[in-house]
């Protein structure tokens, strides 16, 4: 399949925007970013946030003046939700719905609540999904900079004036992805690959697999500083020759002990049961099994979310990585 992408630096992309409000619900990592990306690119931006929040002071300090979710529905021609995915429906219930206005665009930054039917849209407002493919900080740094990260561009439900495509580019190039590439594609297509990619590679595999080496080399005796440079602070080292080069670019620039090792040790690692165990954890993404603990267990209040924070908290590589990041100050 030839996907649709539309890139390069274009002022006619962001008409769509232009005369329109912009309300940016949540001001955390995303949120900061897409409202102040958006507002340095000439569209009026408003902010609702509790302004008694870390979040709220933060989009103060930034120039904003944060408003309740309530007022900023009223006013929104396009309606960001930048808010955690397990707090929407209760959120739209309450406090959006019951305020939105025909002909508003509701936009989502990652398509889960639309994926899922957690929440069931009217049919006189536009659904989009723009989502970056990078954290807000990087999304802003690169704005900062001239540049831009490639973002992800889905329709799920136009708006009676037919506009909610043309607002989505807008949006989109006001973020700065157009400097990049706005990649055309589904709300389901976004959160099964997303969630995916999260668990078994980006997050999950990741954490587990630097935990894992740390936790062998330091019961094998090695000191825990050595441990944490080896098996964590040089991961992002060679992740980045991976997001520079790719994957065969990054075999180049290693050393070739390096890279023969890595062709032995990565398929002893990776192997057909790793294969089978990705495999159920695509299945559960799809059939909505993990939309639906996720859900259940912050209806509960997180305990078991809560309990894994924890655990990586009091894990023996936290204090050897504050050891390690202390010699490189710049770091913080």
């Amino acid at each position: 399949m030839t996907l649709k992408i539309v890139s390069g630096e274009d002022e006619n992309l962001l008409r769509a925007l232009q005369g329109k409000i912009a309300a940016v619900l949540g001001f955390g990592n995303q949120g900061a970013a897409h409202a102040l990306n958006l507002r340095e690119s000439g569209i009026d931006v408003i902010v609702a946030n509790r302004p008694d929040s870390a979040n709220g002071r933060r989009a103060a300090a930034c120039g904003f003046e944060p408003l309740p979710i309530e007022d900023a529905v009223l006013r929104a021609d396009l309606l960001i939700i930048a808010l955690p995915d397990e707090v929407h429906a209760d959120v739209w219930r309450d406090r959006i719905a019951p305020h939105l206005r025909a002909g508003t665009i509701v936009g989502f930054l990652h398509g889960f609540t639309i994926r899922y039917d957690l929440i069931s849209p009217p049919k006189n407002v536009g659904v989009i999904m723009v989502a970056p493919k990078g954290p807000g900080r990087t999304l802003r740094r690169r704005y900062e900079q001239g540049l831009g990260i490639p973002c992800l561009l889905a329709l799920h439900q136009d708006s009676p004036a037919g506009e909610a495509e043309a607002i989505g580019l807008a949006w989109a190039a006001g973020i700065g992805c157009a400097r990049a590439a706005i990649v055309y594609t589904t709300f389901a297509n976004e959160t099964e690959t997303d969630l995916f990619g999260e668990q078994t590679v980006l997050c999950g595999g990741m954490t587990e697999l630097i935990l894992a080496a740390f936790e062998t080399l330091t019961e094998a005796g090695y000191p825990p500083e050595l441990a944490y440079m080896e098996c964590c602070q040089e991961v992002k080292q060679v992740a980045d020759l991976v997001y520079e080069r790719g994957l065969a670019g990054m075999m180049q620039a290693i050393s070739n002990t390096a890279e023969f090792g890595a062709h032995r040790a990565g398929p002893v690692l990776v192997d057909e049961v790793a294969r089978r165990r990705m495999k159920a954890i695509l299945a559960a993404v799809r059939d909505g099994s993990f939309a639906n603990a996720l859900r259940e267990d912050h209806a509960e209040g997180s305990p078991w979310f809560n309990e894994q924070r924890e655990r990586i908290r009091r894990h023996p590589i936290e204090p050897a990585g504050q050891a390690v990041r202390a010699w490189m100050p710049w770091l913080d």
